[in-house]
């Protein structure tokens, strides 16, 4: 566990995935079919863990491609906005596009809509992984998206090798989403592979459940990577996270809120949990501070936007009751 705390501490991040354009409703409780007004915004789950590292003081590289038109450039004048380093980002031409999210901030029957055909991330090379100067980060992240196809999968499981030989932890963030697989089969066999070349692994129970072949074996999965020397998180929702660690398991609560939408929050989760950990904060301390992160996100629109700032998690902690005593059992559906 010191090999990945001594690299988190650094606050040098370079981070592989995808970044997207999300446009959401406005105002709040407007349904998408309704309304006459859209925000546009970064999104992707690997550009939002970016964002909130950097609104929580750290720096973040993000590695992926964008397709070379307006909404690449939109992207990429986004992530500049909020401060994440863009010179490992690659416009690709042809019929390549970058991700575009259209969702609303109501939690009735929320809705998500996707684009992802021929994405744009996918389109990341070795040459692009080769380029990085993984001694100029202290960690590793992924997101698990960017082991959907090829060629951002072999690449991506390239800059593994690069990490490892730099010193770098690894760090997961499962996040899987079905529908950018080829079947679940394969999902399954990458997933786990990603998992046991990881040094740090954070997903919620159904991830955990999905990999180990049932839902019911999902905790059991967790603690069998722990028990190999990995940091795990296993979310589990309401029911708060157990964090597996140097042997001990750590139970911890959430921090309930009135939620406007479900989504970004285990982006914001990761990226509390890490700038938490790069600040020297003892583990518990530091995944709590992820759970607020993921409270705030739900209860703001839009995902990159609503990250918190280390004044607003400061603000939050602060005024806020929080948080609940952790539950014990493990298989409550997972939010984050």
């Amino acid at each position: 566990m010191e090999k990945v705390l001594q690299g988190i501490r650094q606050k040098r991040f370079v981070v592989f995935g995808r970044a997207g354009m999300d446009m959401f409703a406005e105002p709040v409780g407007v349904k998408s079919e309704h309304a006459e007004t859209f925000r546009a915004d970064l999104g992707g789950s690997s550009a939002n863990i970016c964002a909130g590292l950097v609104k929580l003081g750290a720096r973040a590289a993000l590695v992926t491609s964008v397709s070379d038109d307006a909404v690449g450039r939109f992207c990429l004048n986004r992530l500049a906005h909020y401060g994440v380093d863009t010179r490992h980002v690659r416009a690709v031409g042809g019929e390549a596009r970058t991700s575009l999210a259209i969702y609303e901030s109501t939690m009735e029957d929320f809705q998500n809509v996707i684009y992802r055909n021929g994405a744009a991330d996918f389109q990341v090379t070795e040459a692009d992984v080769d380029a990085v100067d993984y001694a100029a980060y202290g960690a590793l992240i992924t997101a698990g998206t960017v082991f959907a196809a090829d060629p951002s999968r072999s690449s991506t499981f390239r800059a593994f090798d690069h990490a490892r030989k730099a010193g770098l932890p690894v760090i997961f963030d499962i996040d899987y989403r079905p529908y950018t697989w080829p079947s679940p089969e394969v999902a399954s066999a990458v997933l786990t592979r990603a998992a046991e070349e990881s040094d740090m692994i954070v997903g919620n129970d159904e991830e955990f459940g999905f990999m180990a072949g049932g839902f019911d074996r999902g905790l059991d999965k967790a603690r069998a990577l722990a028990a190999e020397g990995r940091v795990v998180i296993y979310k589990m929702g309401h029911q708060g996270a157990i964090t597996l660690a140097g042997g001990e398991e750590i139970r911890t609560g959430i921090f309930p809120v009135t939620a406007v939408k479900p989504n970004g929050a285990g982006d914001s989760f990761l990226a509390g949990l890490l700038a938490g950990l790069a600040e020297g904060r003892e583990m518990r301390e530091a995944v709590l501070r992820g759970s607020a992160c993921a409270a705030i996100v739900v209860s703001r629109p839009g995902c990159a936007p609503a990250m918190p700032t280390t004044e607003a998690l400061e603000t939050f902690l602060a005024n806020h009751p929080g948080p609940t005593e952790p539950e014990g059992g493990p298989h409550a559906h997972s939010a984050l």
